[in-house]
């Protein structure tokens, strides 16, 4: 990969609503994919593979549940 991948967008998980956090967590996750397959012609080679399985996709919202409930703690979104 020729350029670093920011995971951590502004370098802060810091967002003014949880609606904010919660498209902070999607972002984050779509860097980790990005990072872990750099190579874009794959992630696009791949894409319909994953969007016809349902496993996969539930996998995914885990993943961006995940990011999310670190941003909603770093935030208190939960108070």
């Amino acid at each position: 990969m020729s350029e670093q991948t920011i995971l951590v967008p502004n370098n802060s998980l810091i967002t003014k609503t949880p609606e904010e956090g919660r498209q902070l967590a999607v972002k984050m996750a779509r860097l980790t994919i990005k990072l872990t397959q750099p190579d874009a012609a794959i992630r696009e080679k791949l894409r319909p593979v994953y969007a016809e399985d349902a496993n996969m996709l539930i996998s995914i919202g885990q993943t961006v549940a995940m990011e999310f409930a670190t941003i909603a703690q770093a935030n208190n979104h939960w108070k």
